[in-house]
């Protein structure tokens, strides 16, 4: 049996479409497999709140440029369709969950929506940089900006801030996330050049007891990278599609699921649980 898929996106997320309903993501779960999946709503901010504190030299509150046309995350109305998908799909485990962006600048913010409505998984990621005293994506803009390696250096060391800074997630989401933009004229990503980096963030991770995902959106990694995870301590793992669109929920898990025992991983007798060493 596959694993759960712990991190899926429906139209409760400010970046995806309407037409990505809980029902449709849950069909095609059942369809491919899967004993389960995870809703990991994103709740990203582009301003200050009450308890959010930014590191020294961070553009004040009216200045912050994260994601211009994020919207407020309704609570409310994702907890209903989740309740009334539990009772279509039975046989799914459906877990209710957040995809919280910069969890360690915004911690008040995030507090808030946790303390509004009932959440099992929490993602932590990193979708943004610090650049010229304003939070930018770290995308396509930043590698212009700062080149490929400067980039990816940039943003394992927030990530590293990120993992100290912030104890609301469970799972750290996509540890690498420029990867996905990165550039056809800086040749091809070589995980070798930034060992030293995916291990300091391991490390860190580790440590603090929790688990990393395996993105299956971004670029498959390595068993070697993945084995790094299990060299530094880590013990656990999350499989996550960070499906937008319905058809891609458990995409390429098949594949995952081969690199992850390789790397020397192994699913637990509760087939909803993650994978351990």
């Amino acid at each position: 049996m596959l694993p759960p898929d712990n991190h899926v996106h429906t139209r409760w997320s400010w970046d995806t479409s309407n037409s990505s309903t809980m029902q449709l993501a849950c069909e095609r779960a059942a369809s491919r497999g899967l004993p389960g999946l995870a809703f990991t709503e994103h709740v990203d901010f582009t301003a200050w709140g009450e308890g959010d504190g930014a590191r020294e030299g961070l553009a004040a509150p009216d200045a912050v440029a994260v994601r211009p046309h994020v919207m407020p995350f309704d609570v409310e109305g994702y907890s209903a369709e989740l309740e009334r998908v539990r009772g279509m799909f039975p046989q799914l485990r459906i877990v209710s969950g957040i995809e919280a962006g910069e969890p360690h600048l915004f911690a008040g913010s995030v507090s808030r929506v946790l303390a509004s409505g009932s959440f099992e998984r929490v993602l932590g990621s990193l979708h943004s940089v610090s650049y010229e005293g304003r939070l930018v994506g770290a995308d396509d803009r930043m590698f212009r900006a700062l080149g490929a390696e400067g980039l990816m250096r940039k943003y394992f060391t927030e990530m590293l801030d990120l993992v100290s800074g912030s104890s609301v997630f469970g799972v750290l989401a996509h540890c690498d996330f420029p990867r996905r933009y990165w550039p056809e004229r800086a040749g091809e990503y070589d995980e070798s050049r930034f060992e030293e980096e995916y291990r300091a963030v391991f490390r860190a991770l580790a440590a603090s007891g929790r688990a990393l995902e395996i993105n299956t959106r971004s670029p498959l990694w390595s068993v070697d990278l993945v084995r790094w995870w299990r060299e530094e301590g880590g013990r656990a793992v999350s499989f996550g599609s960070d499906a937008h669109q319905p058809y891609r929920v458990g995409a390429l898990f098949d594949v995952a699921v081969d690199i992850v025992e390789a790397a020397g991983f192994k699913a637990g007798r509760d087939p909803l649980d993650f994978w351990y060493r």
